[in-house]
C-alpha cells in the first residue's frame, strides 16, 4: 500500500504535469484579432461543435452513472429507467452535432436535448424528495448515502449546453450571436461558470465523505472554482482584460485535464478496494465513482467554446459603425 508521502509526491507530480500541459496547450494559440462587420460562420459552428462534444461528454458520465447506481437500486422504480435512455440520447445527438459543419440548428437534436433537460429537472425533484422523506431529513448521512442531488442537475447541464450548441449555429446573422435574448459568448460563459461550481459542491461532499484522505482529492474542490471565477469575471469584463482572458483558458485548460486525471485516480482508488478489479461488481458499486471526473472535463470544454463566442463578439465591429457603412453613398456628407 503506498504511503501518504509517496501519495503527495504522485499528487504533486501529476500536478505539474497538467499545468506543463495546459501551458503547452495555450501556447499554441495564435489567433491575430481582426475586425469585421459579420461573426465568422466557421468560428461559430466550430464553438457550437465543441458544445455538443460538452454535452456528450456530460450525457456519458450521467448513462454510466445512473446505470451503475439505479442498477444497485435494483430499477425498483421504472422511472429510474428514464434517465439512461435520455442519457444516451444526448450522447448519440451530440456525436451527431460534432460531426456536422453545418451553420444551422437540426430539429431532432433539439428534441434529444430538450427530454435530457427535462429528464434532469424530473429527476433532481425525485432525488430531492428520496433525500427529504428519510428519517431526520437533510442530514449529513442522507446526504452522502441517499440519492445524489447532483446526479440529475448534470443531465440538466448536458441538454442546455447541447440546446446552446444549436442556438450558436443559428447565430451567424449580421449582428452580435445571441442566445436567448444575452450575448452568446456571456451567456455560455455564465452557465458553464455555475456549472463548475454546482460540480465542485458535489465533488467536495463526496471527498469530505472519504476525508480527503488523498491529498489529489483536494484539486477537484480547488482549480474548478478558480476556473469559474475567471470564466465569470471574463464574462463580465468586457473586452479590455487581455491578462484576464488568458488566465482563464489556462485554467480551463487545466481543468479539462483534472477531469481526465480523475478517472485514473478513481480507478486507483478501485484498485485499493477489498479485491480490486477482480472483485468489480461489487466495487464499481462501493468505490469511487469512475464516471464523475469527466464531468469537469466537458464543463470546461464549453468554456473555451464560449471563450471563442466572446474573442468573436470582440473582433466585430461596432454597432454604430455597422449601421454608418449600410448608409446610401448620396446620404453621405
Amino acid at each position: 500500500m503506498a504511503t501518504p508521502h509517496t501519495l503527495r509526491l504522485v499528487t504533486l507530480g501529476a500536478t505539474a504535469l497538467m499545468g506543463a500541459v495546459a501551458w503547452t496547450w495555450q501556447a499554441r494559440e495564435t489567433r491575430a484579432p481582426r475586425r469585421r462587420l459579420r461573426p465568422d460562420t466557421d468560428v461559430l459552428v466550430e464553438a457550437a461543435r465543441t458544445l455538443n462534444r460538452s454535452a456528450g461528454l456530460l450525457a456519458l458520465a450521467v448513462a454510466a452513472d445512473s446505470a451503475l447506481e439505479h442498477a444497485r437500486g435494483d430499477f425498483h422504480n421504472r422511472a429510474m429507467y428514464t434517465p439512461l435512455a435520455t442519457s444516451l440520447l444526448s450522447l448519440l445527438a451530440s456525436g451527431h452535432g460534432h460531426r456536422d459543419d453545418a451553420a444551422a440548428a437540426h430539429r431532432l437534436r433539439d428534441g434529444c436535448y430538450l427530454a435530457a433537460g427535462l429528464t434532469g429537472l424530473v429527476g433532481s425533484g425525485f432525488h430531492l424528495y428520496n433525500v427529504s422523506k428519510r428519517p431526520g431529513g437533510f442530514g449529513w448521512t442522507h446526504l452522502f448515502y441517499a440519492a445524489p442531488l447532483g446526479a440529475p442537475a448534470a443531465l440538466v447541464l448536458s441538454g442546455l449546453l447541447g440546446y446552446y450548441g444549436e442556438r450558436v449555429r443559428d447565430a451567424a446573422g449580421d449582428r452580435v450571436p445571441r442566445v436567448f435574448g444575452l450575448p452568446a459568448g456571456q451567456a455560455v460563459a455564465l452557465m458553464c461558470a455555475a456549472g463548475l461550481l454546482g460540480t465542485t459542491a458535489e465533488a467536495g461532499l463526496l471527498h469530505f465523505r472519504g476525508a480527503f484522505q488523498n491529498p489529489a482529492m483536494y484539486l477537484p474542490v480547488t482549480a474548478p472554482p478558480v476556473s469559474a471565477a475567471l470564466l465569470a469575471g471574463t464574462a463580465l469584463a468586457g473586452p479590455h482584460r487581455p491578462g484576464l482572458r488568458a488566465l482563464s483558458r489556462l485554467w480551463l485548460r487545466f481543468t479539462t485535464l483534472l477531469g481526465l486525471a480523475g478517472s485514473a485516480f478513481h480507478a486507483y482508488g478501485i484498485t485499493r478496494s477489498h479485491g480490486g478489479w477482480s472483485n468489480w461488481r461489487q466495487n464499481l458499486h462501493a468505490g469511487p465513482p469512475l464516471p464523475a471526473p469527466p464531468s469537469f472535463t466537458g464543463l470546461a470544454l464549453a468554456g473555451l467554446a464560449a471563450h471563442a463566442l466572446l474573442d468573436e463578439e470582440r473582433h466585430l465591429t461596432p454597432f454604430h459603425a455597422r449601421l454608418w457603412r449600410r448608409r446610401p453613398a448620396w446620404r453621405l456628407p
